[in-house]
């Protein structure tokens, strides 16, 4: 992995050791991205002893790299939400996903995480028959909700956010906001170490033997438990490949440029807010705390770090054809784990093994509300939970094998069905 600019920017690390030799725990956790370390918060809180295996360092996977947006809802709007799991169940993932914000911004002021929060989330519609799906998942939200948070910007006020002619209108949510997400993961981590949870570093995990105690084993150790997490995210396929079929590893590439100064970042964005955009190859950006812009999307099938930076530039140059004479100082990319239905895979396989993965893009707030869930199922009440579990989740067609070349094809459809 190339040096991001969060990377660059993180705050100190604290060195966490490699596991040797064999324990025993009530709850082994695997991945320590945000849902193993608020799992793992929460659980040591709640007076379990805890382990925490990371297959590299904390916040490796997108929990380190990813654009740090945080928005109410789910990636495919609420109306089509609603469509696949029912009235009840959408209002109550509503619900869970407006409470797992009000948890993020809780946890980072109770634990003091310095994370550069900001408020709000503009997205912002490429087209009008966009601006019509904003207007109308505003209204599902007021209506079926009660949500109030929402404000609609006209074409014409655009400009009083951003200095661009991309947009024909947006959506901004005052509850939303963004943050650094490697300096997020590595407070939640040291939260999580304060409250008793025992996280290794340099630990991947080789196999997790089902059984009454499950058996998790890395190179040098093992560690025996009542209950396990699985939370590798994109990163699980080789641990289980049942699980890794019901998602796709998406790649993105984001790229920060050098700072702009205070007055140009400003002109540039003259809102605090982050912004996404409304294809479903989508664009997202903010502003950093040292005025650096940052521009992530996916990368239109480039796999070279290079030409994937060199495509979403073009894609910020789009957007912002001012910046022309901006260099880019990091670029640096990562992998999104979307599941079929665009909404997360959470579960349990048998009695005692839990996993959640699959946030399609909303990690950053979900995996805040689904870590409690999780603690929560463990420790024995598992209503809340199971609202999760119950959306319906299929594996791709060729589980594994054909990942890759469908979503060569779905990213070509997409691609055409945004330029019309």
């Amino acid at each position: 992995m190339n040096l991001s600019y969060y990377d660059a920017s993180a705050a100190a690390r604290a060195e966490y050791p490699r596991l040797k030799g064999a324990q025993n725990t009530d709850v082994c956790i695997v991945g320590a991205g945000y849902t193993g370390l608020c799992a793992a918060l929460d659980l040591a809180e709640a007076g379990f002893s805890v382990v925490v295996l990371e297959a590299e360092r904390i916040g490796f996977g997108a929990s380190g790299r990813n654009g740090g947006q945080i928005a109410t809802g789910y990636s495919p709007g609420m109306i089509d939400t609603e469509a696949l799991v029912g009235a009840d169940d959408a209002a109550r993932l509503w619900d869970l996903s407006v409470e797992a914000i009000r948890l993020l911004k809780d946890r980072i002021a109770r634990h003091n995480i310095d994370c550069d929060l900001k408020a709000g989330e503009l997205y912002a519609a490429v087209k009008p028959r966009h601006r019509d799906w904003l207007l109308e998942e505003k209204a599902h939200c007021e209506k079926y909700y009660g949500y109030n948070q929402y404000q609609w910007i006209e074409p014409e006020e655009m400009g009083g956010f951003l200095e661009t002619e991309r947009f024909c209108g947006g959506l901004l949510d005052s509850s939303g906001g963004h943050l650094h997400p490697l300096n997020y993961a590595l407070g939640l981590g040291k939260a999580a170490q304060d409250a008793g949870v025992t996280i290794y570093e340099n630990s991947r995990v080789l196999e997790v033997r089902e059984g009454t105690s499950p058996l998790v084993t890395t190179a040098e150790g093992s560690v025996k438990a009542r209950y396990v997490i699985l939370a590798g995210n994109a990163y699980l396929a080789d641990l289980d490949h049942s699980l890794a079929a019901k998602i796709i590893p998406v790649d993105a590439c984001i790229v920060a440029t050098e700072p702009l100064g205070e007055k140009r970042a400003r002109s540039l964005m003259k809102t605090e807010a982050c912004v996404s955009d409304t294809n479903f190859n989508l664009d997202y950006f903010r502003m950093s705390a040292d005025h650096r812009l940052l521009y992530g999307g996916q990368d239109k099938l480039i796999s070279k770090r290079e030409m994937a930076g060199a495509a979403v530039r073009e894609n910020m140059l789009v957007t912002f054809p001012q910046m022309e004479d901006v260099k880019i100082d990091y670029v640096w990319g990562g992998k999104v784990a979307v599941t079929r239905v665009m909404l997360p895979d959470v579960g349990r396989k048998g009695r005692n093994i839990y996993y959640a993965h699959g946030y399609s893009g909303q990690g950053v707030p979900l995996s805040a509300i689904v870590g409690r869930l999780l603690a929560e199922a463990i420790g024995g009440d598992a209503e809340r939970f199971d609202v999760f579990a119950r959306i319906p989740h299929k594996p791709f067609p060729g589980g594994t094998a054909l990942r890759v070349p469908l979503l060569s094809i779905a990213r070509l459809y997409y691609e055409l069905k945004d330029a019309l």
